[in-house]
């Protein structure tokens, strides 16, 4: 991958605490230069009441910003530090832009960290609108991921934004070194097998089941090892299906397989897409316990 310029916002959280070292740490890998951004508010401005204090406030956040990337300075990774005014979600998104960034490395607060299923979360609003991929991070206490990475996770269901995102895993698989999974999910007539099974439907209905189920498990296998360029050596790479949810079944290999990335190629903006990106995208971002990197076509 080229990271040329990382975007970091920052907010002083323990989620965001983390997010700084996972920036660093990549900036680190791959020699890129970091631009960390603090969004002040016209709210907290305005909570502090005095007229002085409000025009003092942006210098004394730009000097706490700084100092949490002192750690990265002494590394000799360039640091650029920026304190924009405004709401934090479409200030984001322009410095992305603009700068432009290769990556925005932000944290997420876990579980409880969206405070509704859809809106009301900076990091879900960025993951649909930024401009490059994203990098989200969970709270240090939840984390169980390494640097580097070791084993990477990638979602694959075959759509245009996938194969997007297969391309990022097989990046970084081959510069860290690290073992890649693809995981495909087979939505299957029942929500999560067993139930029923081919045995407890009538025989011909049953026999028929078996038969589908294999075709669509072997296709879907024969598919997903066709994905693998020749460059990738077939040992570093496993194929695996899930069946069920999908997001479910992401963050149980995850688990599973102590990933210490998840990548997902998300939709676009359309309605049918953001449908898509809360049930699952969503999902698996607010629940992972690694960080996940989701690159948006």
């Amino acid at each position: 991958m080229d990271l040329a310029r990382i975007l970091c916002p920052v907010d002083f959280s323990e989620a965001s605490e983390h997010a700084v070292a996972q920036a660093v740490a990549m900036a680190g890998f791959y020699k890129s230069h970091i631009t960390a951004l603090h969004v002040l508010t016209p709210l907290t401005l305005d909570a502090l009441g005095v007229a002085t204090s409000a025009e003092e406030e942006p210098d004394r956040r730009r000097r706490l910003t700084a100092e949490k990337f002192a750690g990265a300075r002494n590394k000799g990774i360039a640091v650029d530090v920026l304190i924009d005014v405004g709401q934090p979600v479409g200030l984001i998104l322009d410095r992305a832009a603009n700068l432009p960034a290769d990556l925005i490395v932000m944290g997420t607060h876990g579980t409880s960290g969206f405070q509704h299923l859809v809106l009301g979360s900076v990091a879900e609003k960025v993951l649909r609108k930024a401009p490059c991929p994203v990098l989200t991070v969970p709270p240090c206490a939840q984390a169980t991921s390494r640097l580097p990475f070791e084993h990477l996770l990638c979602a694959v269901d075959f759509s245009a934004p996938s194969r997007d995102a297969l391309r990022s895993a097989f990046s970084l698989a081959q510069e860290s070194g690290a073992r890649l999974t693809l995981l495909h999910v087979l939505e299957w007539p029942w929500e999560e097998p067993p139930s029923p099974m081919p045995g407890e439907l009538p025989f011909e209905q049953g026999v028929a089941l078996s038969e589908f189920r294999r075709y669509m498990e072997a296709s879907a296998t024969n598919r997903l090892e066709s994905l693998i360029p020749p460059s990738v050596p077939r040992s570093q790479v496993t194929v695996r299906l899930g069946n069920g949810k999908p997001y479910v079944q992401v963050l149980n290999a995850a688990a599973q397989e102590r990933s210490d990335l998840i990548i997902v190629g998300v939709h676009g903006r359309n309605p049918i897409d953001m449908a898509l990106f809360g049930s699952t995208t969503n999902q698996i971002v607010r629940r992972a316990t690694c960080p996940v990197l989701t690159l948006r076509r």
